[in-house]
């Protein structure tokens, strides 16, 4: 049996500053970019690699439905967070047991990120005890700062990547 893959292109509308420096970037070239959706469909995302005019870094242009270094569409790894036990994700055992453990492994860092971001920018009201064990889950935690409605986690991510501040879990093996 043949399977097919869907293949989207991804062009951001606006200009695009570096998540480093905050200068123009330009684009050197596109990266083709699997992901999986509930379904357990692989989708191919044509995305742009982009360069910074000031320190020459590659960033890659994520739209908002993919998460770095993950292989799943953001909305299969929320449901998958927020429902442990009733989600439709078609994935093994293993990768849903590895995105709860990347999830509680980053989830007080996510909050710090959130919560200097608000400072930085002059936002006001930013909730209390919230780095505290104490006060609830790590899913009420990030909600009270993102909210708890559909889309939370690109809503955690989406500022904590463009400001530079994403920390990534892939592992490199360096041979000499």
């Amino acid at each position: 049996m043949k399977t097919y893959l869907l293949e989207f292109l991804v062009r951001g509308a606006g200009r695009t500053p570096s998540p480093c420096c905050g200068k123009d970037m330009l684009v050197r070239g596109t990266k083709d970019r699997k992901a999986k959706d509930h379904t357990g469909q692989s989708k191919i995302y044509n995305i742009r690699r982009l360069q910074c005019t000031n320190c020459q870094t590659i960033h890659h242009e994520l739209p908002d439905l993919l998460i770095p270094y993950k292989r799943y569409e953001a909305e299969c790894i929320e449901d998958v967070l927020t429902n442990p036990s009733t989600h439709i994700v078609p994935a093994d055992d293993s990768t849903l047991s590895r995105w709860h453990g990347w999830f509680h492994q980053f989830v007080d860092y996510w909050i710090g990120c959130l919560i200097s971001i608000m400072v930085r920018t002059n936002q006001g009201n930013i909730p209390r005890n919230i780095t505290s064990k104490c006060s609830g889950t790590a899913l009420q935690r990030i909600g009270r700062l993102a909210g708890d409605a559909n889309g939370w986690l690109t809503r955690i991510v989406r500022p904590i990547v463009n400001i530079n501040l994403w920390i990534h879990t892939r592992s490199a093996f360096i041979v000499q």
